[in-house]
């Protein structure tokens, strides 16, 4: 079913915003600050995890989720996948630090919907045709109510822009807090974890040699198909090692591309990815888990299995480093403090003195793609050879001299074929 949507609902942006977000700022929308009566109407999509969910809608869906302070990269993907309404069951923006999701949800022109509990996800059903209606209001709050066939099943709080930014601008205010929190967990993460700073991961044999070799670690993070495209002439030139983390593997394939191996746990990677003949590496944590153990065993496909602590990007750096390679470029990888506070995932921390370990060896894709000059290509060669050839092809037709001594060297080549001939034949 199509989605429908009131004419008076802000409507997706083009321009390019102050901050590099790419959509407008908030004073280039000010017609769209408070959210008008409107409704959208669509199948509606549940699923927990947003970034497996992104994979199966489709454009006027509406997306059921549960996520706690929208990233970046989750609503980008909601963006791309076309969704008309998001609804979330968790506050998109709990106010622990100023996260950018809600904001490029909203000035895409994409109705979002705080509820207060996840009752829906035992409602509806997935395809189900549901509408959101918006318009009434609970004190300076606009609310929204989802409708199915007429019927009231939840009611919530409408996410405009002029409320998103000014929380935002709040959150930024604090963010001094949200440093802080950030640093003193790193600081928890060098007492219990020392091993990613002090070397002591055992790590087993592997089919995939990266001595000396150039290494790209993919992450289904910001800019990563971006990125991907902006390497291509270093790919092609340098011919690196490709090493997937979990959804990074559809990256790749995506791309045209075949990862070398696929680490981590294996839940954001599809059959497909896992059975392109990629050398699979299980993260197993500390305590003993290993979440991508039993869907691979399942498949019937083989697998190492690395126990280590921190995120499945830090195990795949540190296998790479370990392992002897010559130079690590991460695409789609958090790389700078606004990066990591917008994951807001405590394992962010790990991630971060993985960086201070193997520092000297890892750049960033778009360091990469700024400071490479690609080699030239055979086409231009043939390009120029093609023109000194006809160059001389129009001299020596020009040059009576010149004909004369082409025309008598090609007798020659065809006395010299006939001989040829005659001597093979005796």
């Amino acid at each position: 079913m199509a989605a429908t949507r009131s004419s008076r609902l802000p409507a997706p942006s083009t321009g390019s915003g102050a901050d590099g977000t790419g959509y407008a700022r908030p004073d280039a929308q000010a017609a769209v600050a408070a959210l008008p009566t409107g409704a959208v109407t669509g199948p509606v999509r549940p699923g927990r995890k947003t970034k497996l969910l992104v994979k199966h809608l489709v454009p006027g869906d509406i997306a059921l989720v549960d996520h706690l302070d929208i990233d970046r990269v989750s609503a980008e993907e909601l963006i791309a996948a076309g969704a008309s309404a998001v609804l979330n069951c968790s506050p998109s923006s709990s106010g622990t630090y100023p996260n950018l999701g809600p904001q490029l949800l909203v000035e895409a022109g994409i109705l979002l919907l705080d509820l207060p509990d996840d009752s829906l996800f035992g409602k509806l059903s997935d395809g189900e045709p549901i509408t959101v209606r918006t318009g009434g209001t609970a004190g300076e709050a606009v609310t929204g109510e989802v409708l199915r066939r007429g019927e009231s099943l939840a009611r919530g709080d409408v996410l405009d822009l002029g409320r998103i930014s000014r929380e935002t601008e709040l959150r930024r205010s604090e963010i001094g807090e949200a440093l802080e929190r950030f640093a003193n967990n790193t600081i928890a993460h060098m007492r219990e974890e020392r091993e990613l700073l002090s070397g002591r991961i055992q790590l087993p044999r592997f089919a995939t040699d990266f001595r000396d070799r150039s290494t790209l670690v993919v992450v289904r993070g910001v800019g990563h198909q971006r990125d991907l495209r902006a390497l291509r002439p270093f790919i092609r030139d340098m011919r690196p090692l490709l090493i997937a983390v979990d959804g990074g593997a559809e990256a790749l394939l995506e791309a045209g591309m075949t990862p070398d191996m696929i680490v981590g746990d294996m839940d954001s990677a599809g059959e497909a990815a896992l059975r392109c003949g990629a050398e699979l590496v299980v993260h197993s944590y500390p305590d003993g888990r290993a979440p991508g153990r039993h869907r691979l065993e399942e498949l019937g496909l083989a697998f190492k299995l690395v126990p280590a602590p921190g995120t499945s990007q830090d195990v795949a750096m540190l296998i790479a480093a370990e392992k002897g390679a010559r130079l690590i470029v991460s695409v789609g990888s958090q790389f700078n403090l606004v990066e990591f506070l917008d994951r807001n995932r405590k394992g962010m921390s790990s991630t971060f003195l993985t960086r201070l370990r193997i520092g000297e060896i890892l750049v960033d894709a778009k360091g990469v793609s700024r400071l490479y000059r690609p080699r030239p290509g055979l086409t231009p060669l043939l390009v120029v050879i093609g023109a000194g050839v006809i160059a001389m092809v129009a001299v020596v037709a020009m040059t009576p001299a010149l004909r004369d001594v082409a025309e008598l060297l090609w007798l020659k080549i065809q006395l010299l074929a006939e001989v040829r001939s005659v001597a093979s034949a005796g």
